[in-house]
């Protein structure tokens, strides 16, 4: 099977997607009533260093830096239980639009004006097979991890390791009620589906490799200290 041939499904699902997502276009956010409505967030997002326990643990992902539509669409998606995680289910369910918006549109400028960060060690590179098997990441998230080719796709570049490695591995999970992703493309980029059976296209130990390398590439998202009183 030719190259062109084999990302053939990706590009007309990415058409869908693109459309799809256009279609649902995300209210106008307001930073401002944004930064009031995250006090529910603070508590993990805004403390360096801060893990989670469930289903593993993991640094909480830096948020602030990541485009607004993204933090739209991931609320939307822990709204509808697509991404399952009992915390942030709780936290999305009584959100509206507005607030999505308002979240998305205070987090995506947040991290503007607090500085560069400090240089990464760069990773021990993935092997070079496993590189050519990322070339549809690299068809949504950007050359460099971190100019998605849609807003509602998320920035990787820096972002903590061990919470892309959980995340990429959500997505082999089946049947499981409190843990698991249901994004269509992303799933087809980790699992081989046919006849009702499944094979993983990455093994968990190349997930680890790809997250490690994401990790080790500069970009623009950080955690911004925040303090509960304000």
């Amino acid at each position: 099977m030719t190259k062109a041939l084999f990302l053939l499904p990706l590009v007309l699902a990415l058409a869908g997607l693109s459309t799809a997502s256009r279609a649902e276009e995300a209210k106008a956010g307001d930073a401002a009533k944004g930064a009031d409505k995250a006090a529910m967030c603070i508590g993990c997002h805004g403390i360096v260093g801060y893990q989670a326990s469930f289903p593993q643990i993991y640094k909480v992902p830096m948020i602030a830096g990541q485009g607004a539509k993204y933090i739209v669409s991931a609320l939307t998606a822990y709204q509808k239980g697509d991404r399952k995680h009992p915390t942030m289910r709780g936290i999305a369910a009584p959100l509206t639009e507005q607030d999505m918006a308002d979240l998305g549109a205070f987090y995506e400028a947040q991290a503007k004006g607090v500085g560069s960060p400090a240089p990464a060690a760069l990773a021990t590179p993935v092997p070079e097979a496993l590189k050519v098997r990322m070339a549809a990441c690299v068809a949504c998230h950007g050359a460099n991890f971190s100019s998605p080719i849609d807003g509602a796709y998320p920035r990787l570049a820096g972002q903590h390791a061990d919470y892309l490695y959980a995340s990429l591995k959500a997505y082999h999970t089946d049947g499981n009620p409190l843990v698991g992703r249901g994004n269509a493309t992303m799933r087809s980029q980790v699992v081989q589906e046919a006849d009702g059976k499944k094979k993983l296209t990455f093994s968990s130990t190349e997930l680890q490799q790809v997250a490690a390398y994401l990790a080790s590439l500069p970009g623009d998202l950080r955690v911004v200290p925040q303090s509960r009183f304000r």
